[in-house]
C-alpha cells in the first residue's frame, strides 16, 4: 500500500520532516495527525488550502486528520510571519469564525463516524491555571533555545510581547494534550510552524518518554513572487460569500503558465500521471490545462454543480460567441434613474468592485484596459449611461483581458 508520505514527495508538499525514516514507518499504520487553523477571520483563504489538501489525502490513506481550530491561542495570537501583533479578538468573535471555519472544512473532509474531528483547543487553554502551567510545563523550555525559532526572532526586531512570547508553549501544550487525549503522533503546518513543532515534540518526549513527529509544508508563492491568495481584489476566501465560484474559478485559471503543473499536483486530487501530462502542455495547449484547474479546484471547494456554472459561465463570456445571461457572472446592480443620469467610468468600475479604489480606476482607463460592451473606453472620466446599452438589456464592463462585471439595471 502507498505511504501517504511518497504522495507528499510526488506532489510537493513536504519541505521539513523531523526524522524520515520513522515517519514513514509511524505513516504505515493508521495514524491521528493534526494541523492548526487561525480563527482570525470567518473565513479560510486559498493559503490555507495546501494544509486542507494534506489532510484530505491522509484521509484517503487511512489516516484520521484532527483539525484544532485555535480559539485559545487566538487569544494570544501566533507571532509566526508577523512583523507586527495581531489584534487580540474577543472570545464571542473567535466562537463566531470557528463555527464558520467548521462548515468550510467539512467540504473537503469526510467527519461522519469520527473519521475526522475537529476541536477547539480554547475547550482546555482557557482552564489552564498559570502557576500550574508554568510549574508542570513552563519548566521544560529554554528560552534561549525559543528565542532561536526564527518566528521570534524576526520579531525581535520589531518588538515581541510577553503575550506572543507564550505562543510556543500553549501550541505545545496542544500537540501533548492530543497525544494524551486522541493519541496523535503527528502534527503538520506551514513551515513557519517549525520551530512550534519541535518545541511540541520536546515537551512530548520530556513529559512522556515518547517519540513523535512534524511535517512541514512550504510557503507557497506563485511564480511572480505573490503570496498564494492574493488578487487585485483582496484574498481569495473559501467561502462563497465572500469569494463567489465563479471568481474562485478565475483565479485559478488566471494562474501562469509556469504554475499549472504545480498547482496540478497541489490543489485537485487528479492522477499524478495526468497531472504531469497536463503540466508539460505548452502554448496555447496549457489553457485547456488551466481550464481542469479550475474546474477540479472549485469542484473540491464548491461542488460540482457550482464549478459546472462557473466553467459554463466563463464559456459563455469568452467564448467566440459572448454571452453574459449566467447567473455564475459576477453582477453589480445599479438604480435606473441613476444610470440614466450616468456615471464617469472610473466610478463605476469602483463602485461596481472591478477596481479597489478610483485612482486605480482611472490609471486601468487611462492606460487603455477599461471597456464598456467590448469597446474600449476612450477616457477615464467617460460616462457611463443607458446610450451605452444598445439594444442589450446588460452592460458588460471588462478591466483588462479576464476581468468582467455585468452591470444589471433595478
Amino acid at each position: 500500500m502507498t505511504n501517504v508520505l511518497d504522495i507528499y514527495e510526488e506532489r510537493g508538499f513536504l519541505e521539513q520532516v523531523t526524522e524520515k525514516t520513522l515517519v514513514r514507518k509511524l505513516l504505515d499504520n493508521p495514524t491521528a495527525c493534526y494541523i492548526g487553523f487561525d480563527p482570525t477571520a470567518k473565513s479560510l483563504h486559498v493559503g490555507s488550502l495546501l494544509p486542507i489538501m494534506s489532510l484530505v489525502h491522509l484521509q484517503r490513506m487511512g489516516h484520521r486528520p484532527i483539525i484544532v481550530i485555535g480559539g485559545g491561542t487566538g487569544m494570544v495570537g501566533d507571532p509566526s510571519g508577523k512583523t507586527e501583533l495581531r489584534r487580540v479578538m474577543t472570545r464571542d468573535e473567535i466562537e463566531e469564525n470557528v463555527s464558520a471555519l467548521k462548515k468550510q472544512l467539512e467540504r473537503f473532509l469526510d467527519f461522519d463516524n469520527d473519521k475526522a474531528i475537529i476541536i477547539n483547543n480554547a475547550d482546555w487553554l482557557t482552564k489552564l491555571n498559570y502557576i500550574d502551567f508554568l510549574r508542570n510545563f513552563g519548566r521544560h523550555f529554554s528560552v534561549n533555545r525559543m528565542l532561536t525559532a526564527e518566528s521570534y526572532r524576526a520579531r525581535m526586531k520589531t518588538g515581541l510581547s510577553f503575550i506572543e512570547f507564550n505562543y510556543m508553549l500553549l501550541q505545545a501544550y496542544d500537540f501533548w494534550y492530543l497525544f494524551k487525549h486522541h493519541n496523535c503522533r503527528l502534527q503538520m503546518g506551514g513551515n513557519d510552524q517549525w520551530g512550534n513543532i519541535l518545541a511540541g515534540e520536546d515537551l512530548i518526549r520530556r513529559l512522556e518518554r515518547e517519540t513523535v513527529h512534524g511535517i512541514t509544508f512550504p510557503l507557497l508563492t506563485t511564480s511572480t513572487g505573490i503570496k498564494m491568495g492574493k488578487t487585485h481584489k483582496g484574498a481569495v476566501w473559501l467561502d462563497p460569500d465572500l469569494t463567489s465560484p465563479y471568481d474562485y474559478y478565475q483565479y485559478w485559471i488566471n494562474q501562469d503558465d509556469s504554475d499549472i503543473g504545480r498547482f496540478l499536483a497541489l490543489f485537485t486530487l487528479l492522477p499524478m500521471k495526468e497531472v504531469n501530462t497536463l503540466g508539460g502542455l505548452e502554448g496555447a495547449a496549457i489553457r485547456e490545462a488551466k481550464k481542469i484547474l479550475a474546474y477540479e479546484a472549485t469542484k473540491l471547494c464548491h461542488g460540482e454543480n457550482e464549478a459546472q456554472d462557473a466553467r459554463l459561465a466563463a464559456k459563455k463570456l469568452f467564448g467566440d460567441s459572448k454571452s453574459f445571461d449566467s447567473e455564475s457572472i459576477p453582477t453589480f446592480s445599479i438604480n435606473k434613474q441613476e444610470f440614466d443620469v450616468g456615471t464617469p467610468a472610473f466610478i463605476l468600475f469602483e463602485k461596481s468592485g472591478l477596481c479597489k479604489s478610483r485612482s486605480e480606476a482611472r490609471r486601468l482607463i487611462s492606460q487603455g484596459g477599461g471597456y464598456v460592451q467590448d469597446q474600449k473606453i476612450l477616457s477615464f472620466d467617460q460616462i457611463i449611461n443607458t446610450k451605452n446599452l444598445e439594444d442589450s438589456s446588460h452592460l458588460l464592463l471588462r478591466a483588462g483581458k479576464k476581468r468582467y462585471m455585468k452591470i444589471e439595471i433595478s
